[in-house]
């Protein structure tokens, strides 16, 4: 049974490290408040402007990352493929056009902190002081 410690722990650890943290990032000059709910709707093309009025550009973590099933799945409550199903809809029917998708954490970073409209989301581990979190999930 000792040979059971030694599956068992390193499973329960990678669970774990799967799960991270995801923090949503906006321009330290952004002064809009955002709950979940403001988030799902500028994500889901619903909205095009933050609640202060100003516009807002989201911008998606590529398919690959991990932080974007996580994020799909804590804010916006879909699983990756329900959110691309629901993407690819939309852009069929000429409703909507899904966030641009950058390949990384450090990739959403420079262009939320170059750019006062961008919205985007990271692991929470990847924030420093370029940009300004607004949700952590």
């Amino acid at each position: 049974m000792n040979w059971l410690k030694f599956v068992a722990i390193p499973l329960v650890l990678s669970a774990t490290a799967a799960s991270a943290e995801v923090a949503v990032v906006v321009h330290p000059s952004n002064a809009a408040s955002l709950d979940q709910a403001e988030i799902s709707r500028l994500f889901t093309g619903r909205g095009s402007a933050f609640n202060n009025g100003s516009k807002a550009t989201p911008l998606n973590l590529a398919e690959a990352a991990p932080a974007r099933a996580e994020f799909d799945t804590k804010v916006l409550g879909k699983s990756s493929s329900q959110m691309k199903a629901y993407w690819s809809k939309l852009v069929f029917t000429g409703k909507g056009t899904p966030p641009k998708e950058l390949a990384t954490d450090a990739d959403v970073k420079a262009a939320v902190a170059a750019d006062p409209t961008a919205i985007g989301y990271i692991d929470a581990a990847a924030v420093d002081a370029t940009v300004k979190v607004v949700g952590k999930f």
